[in-house]
């Protein structure tokens, strides 16, 4: 009995890399018309979170079956419907298989629109907009993904969250970005830090479940500076 409990518990492994390059390689997955999608695949890593946390190994295990069935689908969108559409999903498969933080980004393709800065967007960002969404270092590189949200008030900025442990790895600690000095995409898809990947490395990571280090003024200011760089 433990021996098929303890090989149940190996299955239901939420940092399973596999996991991870396949969501990083889906194109449907990828931009604000995947966000939904995404966001019901994060609902269903968190659930098997939850199950692994409580011992019940079996189900949570079932969970991630789940999981890798519904990414292993040519098109998620499609599932459950009739009408499947399979121009889409032929396009969705040929599009090139890469890995995780070598994904290629667009900026240096030719036509590339400029990044606008979240305070000039007209009409402005929406939550649902920005949580969930893409982040790059600011030479295109994969950071991660927005967490949650920080509103400004009186005593401080708004902040990004920014998991960057991975799609299937439920985030503790998080870069704490100042919304002011992001980018975005003119297509509000994919936003962008004002530092390069090798920075990012270097900028310290905070608890995202417990907010105490917004009340500590010495960190914010450390923190912010870390992110002040000009745009280029």
């Amino acid at each position: 009995m433990f021996g098929a409990t303890a090989a149940t518990a190996e299955e239901c492994n939420l940092a399973d890399a596999g996991l991870e390059e396949a969501i990083m390689q889906k194109p449907e997955l990828r931009g604000a018309s995947g966000r939904s999608m995404v966001r019901d695949l994060r609902h269903l890593r968190d659930s098997a979170f939850i199950l692994w946390s409580y011992g019940r190994y079996d189900d949570c295990a079932r969970i991630m079956g789940n999981i890798r069935e519904l990414v292993s689908e040519p098109s998620m969108a499609s599932m459950g419907r009739n009408d499947e559409d399979e121009a889409d999903q032929q396009f969705a498969a040929r599009e090139p298989m890469v890995q995780r933080g070598a994904v290629a980004g667009h900026r240096d393709d030719e036509g590339a629109k400029p990044l606008v800065a979240i305070a000039e967007l007209s009409p402005g960002l929406r939550a649902n907009e920005f949580i969930g969404s893409e982040v790059r270092s600011s030479d295109d590189k994969i950071i991660g993904e927005v967490r949650n949200v920080v509103f400004e008030t009186k005593d401080h900025d708004g902040y990004a969250v920014i998991a960057s442990g991975g799609f299937f790895i439920p985030g503790t600690d998080s870069i704490i970005a100042p919304i002011r000095f992001l980018r975005v995409s003119q297509e509000r898809d994919v936003f962008f830090l004002p530092i390069p990947e090798t920075e990012v490395k270097t900028v310290p990571l905070m608890p995202d479940q417990d907010y105490s280090w917004l009340s500590n003024t010495e960190w914010r200011s450390r923190n912010d500076a870390l992110f002040e760089k000009p745009w280029h």
